[in-house]
């Protein structure tokens, strides 16, 4: 069954009707593109995911990276893509012309890798791990440090990732032991172990440039005494060649669940006379740097979540329109021809779910890609510092609320397809596999749902949460005298509840046992989760109904039905959700708080 692997339209709405990416050309950083360069560089991505990746996912599904002792072996067809889809610019689509880049807007550049997620899942991690580690040394590191690694990643010589996770640490970096010594040259000998280190061995690129966390001799305890290096596979010469390995091994593979197209590796560092690494930045600022990282990674995890997410629903609806199968209740002729599963409603139920997941959360992952770009390139330093506000704070909700969602729409992508779906013969099963890794990596659920209670709501005044709120309330203003006012007014009604549940929980850190109130942080994630693309949704629909005025072609007009029934559905069969979750979260509901451990 050859099906698109994403929606092309749906990408031109989100990009040019929902976030009016053509107006970005009238910044400076964008004055040489044009809409048409926009759109070359995504039917470029298209054409390779479609012509390198999609013939191979099943290959590499099936056939994982192994490890003789000595080297990685893959299969020889992950290298030929990988390279196709550097060449073509999409390991730095984002960075400056000078260094080898597209210089796209990054909301543009995630509709470009959204068609390359979609086809080949984590075997692009090589690169964007490698576009997130460039641009971690470019904003950080000094004038030598970005000629001597930055440029050899941005043109597909060198790859990069990021080693945090440690054996006996997990996320719990303040216990981190990997230590680094300086020597008298001014570089350091880092010695320890990390794990879960994606990319972290390959024969792709000719070097590998991991970023390693570890503590200096003396350092504060904690994660306040965390330092980033550089340490790469394999020295570079003072002229740019190749010199010795370093002092780093590969102590072993993992091999998982799914996302088999990259490695997953266990890291030595130091076992003989000490890896050589080089500082980043100032000692001790460590975590600081690397956060520029992670925070860019877990948007790139969120939106890799709603790209299978995406794709999954693309296949599904594909196989509905196709399968014929039984026939309506109202029909009592059984010699009649069966129908098109998609016309029994339980099957367009979990076809509209994935739809309302799926297209809710890649318009909340460009929203982010949005302000991620709005907060250089915005033209006061007024609008750059609300942008970043705004993307420091919903971090938490970009990365998770895909990653969740994402799996469920991919878990009813296999009911869709029924017996057919749960086999290898389709692959909506391979994407639910695939997506399953994403609540975990770049901080778990819990973790995030921590970060958002704990940290990002009360930050700066509040400032984050309240400059969200009135964001809200002007599309509600806007909605309010349309024929999407019934809409809108719910969407008032649950900021209230969202509003409500908050200041309660604030309330609760001030007057409750702390580890009582964040043991409900996961759920409070959850709620504001689903208010973000209750909102999402809503501007969907104003757009929509716009381009239903502008655009009378029938294939227009279907469109965009087919998001205000979207739209519908949130806000008839999600929404109202928190309410039941908002009670429990007032109640400080403490059933697993106070669950014993010896009552397992």
């Amino acid at each position: 069954m050859a099906a698109p692997i994403l929606c092309a339209r749906d990408l031109q709405f989100m990009l040019y009707e929902l976030f009016d990416a053509e107006s970005l050309i009238q910044r400076p950083r964008y004055a040489d593109h044009s809409v048409e360069t926009f759109n070359a560089a995504i039917d470029t991505a298209q054409s390779i995911a479609e012509k390198y990746f999609v013939p191979i996912r099943k290959k590499v599904d099936e056939q994982q990276p192994t490890f003789d002792g000595k080297n990685v072996h893959m299969i020889p067809e992950i290298k030929v893509a990988v390279d196709a889809a550097t060449q073509a610019g999409f390991v730095s689509s984002t960075a400056d012309f000078e260094l080898g880049g597209m210089q796209l807007p990054p909301i543009v550049a995630s509709a470009a890798n959204a068609y390359l997620t979609a086809a080949a899942s984590t075997t692009t991690g090589y690169l964007a791990l490698s576009n997130a580690n460039a641009n971690l040394i470019e904003n950080h590191g000094s004038a030598e440090q970005i000629e001597t690694w930055v440029k050899p990643i941005r043109v597909g010589r060198f790859a990069g990732t990021m080693a945090m996770t440690e054996p006996g640490a997990g996320s719990g970096l303040a216990d981190l032991t990997t230590t680094a010594v300086p020597a008298d040259d001014g570089t350091y000998r880092i010695r320890g172990s990390k794990i879960f280190i994606s990319g972290g061995e390959h024969e792709l690129n000719e070097n590998i440039v991991h970023l390693v966390l570890a503590r200096i001799k003396g350092a504060p305890a904690g994660v306040k005494g965390i330092s980033l290096f550089i340490v790469p596979k394999i020295l570079v010469n003072a002229d740019g060649s190749l010199g010795e390995r370093n002092d780093v091994a590969l102590a072993g593979l993992f091999h998982k669940m799914g996302g088999r197209g990259q490695t997953s590796t266990a890291l030595s560092f130091g076992e003989n006379d000490g890896a050589v690494g080089y500082l980043v930045g100032e000692e001790n600022r460590g975590l600081t740097y690397m956060f520029h990282m992670m925070n860019e990674a877990r948007v790139m995890v969120g939106t890799g979540a709603a790209c299978l997410a995406l794709t999954g629903y693309q296949y599904s609806l594909d196989y509905a329109r196709e399968r014929p199968q039984g026939r309506l209740p109202s029909c009592k002729d059984p010699s009649s021809a069966p129908v098109s599963i998609i016309e029994h409603a339980d099957v367009r139920r979990m076809l509209l779910a994935q739809k309302a997941y799926a297209e809710g959360a890649f318009a909340l992952c460009m929203f982010g890609a949005q302000l991620a770009d709005d907060k250089d390139t915005e033209q006061t330093e007024e609008a750059r510092h609300a942008a970043h506000t705004l993307l420091d704070f919903l971090t938490p909700i970009i990365k998770t609320w895909p990653s969740e969602y994402g799996p469920k729409a991919n878990d009813l992508a296999i009911q869709v397809l029924g017996g057919h779906g749960y086999i290898n013969e389709h692959p909506v099963e391979m994407f639910y596999r695939d997506n399953r890794l994403n609540p975990i990596h770049e901080g778990t659920t819990g973790i995030q749902s921590l970060d958002l209670l704990g940290r990002k709501l009360p930050m700066n005044n509040m400032a984050g949460y309240r400059a969200f709120l009135a964001l809200m309330q002007a599309t509600i203003d806007e909605a309010a005298s349309g024929e999407l006012a019934p809409v809108a007014e719910r969407l008032a009604a649950a900021i209230v509840t969202l509003e409500t549940t908050t200041e309660h929980l604030l309330g609760a850190m001030m007057a409750k046992p702390i580890d009582l109130v964040m043991a409900n942080s996961v759920k409070y994630l959850e709620v504001f989760g689903h208010v973000v693309i209750a909102w999402l949704w809503l501007r969907q629909g104003l757009v929509a109904q716009q381009g239903m005025v502008a655009k009378p072609h029938e294939t227009d007009q279907q469109f965009y039905l087919g998001k205000l029934q979207a739209m519908k559905y949130f806000f008839n069969f999600e929404l109202p959700l928190i309410e039941v979750w908002s009670k429990n979260l007032l109640d400080l509901d403490a059933t697993f708080y106070e669950m014993n451990n010896n009552w397992f």
